[in-house]
């Protein structure tokens, strides 16, 4: 009963920051990385030079959106997914 998951009408439907390309000021992007994850420098240089990758995961719109300006200030390619809903059964 405690790993069910009830979607309701009123929550925000999570999403994913995803950067597809970190583009010409990689050290600035790593910073932008760094900054957001709160990861370490080296960490956020090594997940800044794996794209695609999930940077975000389950974060509200708003949020998404906010990182995803954050990183294309920064210089790179990212865009937001849309986490799909899960499985949920049907009654």
């Amino acid at each position: 009963m405690a790993d069910e998951y009830i979607l309701l009408v009123c929550d925000d439907v999570p999403h994913d920051v995803v950067p597809s390309d970190p583009g010409v000021r990689v050290m600035d992007v790593v910073q932008v990385v760094r900054r957001l994850t709160g990861l370490s420098l080296w960490r956020s240089k090594v997940l800044t030079t794996q794209v695609p990758a999930v940077l975000l995961a389950g974060v509200p719109e708003e949020d998404a959106a906010a990182a995803v300006s954050a990183l294309r200030d920064a210089g790179a390619r990212a865009e937001t997914r849309q986490r799909p809903e899960p499985d949920l059964p049907r009654h």
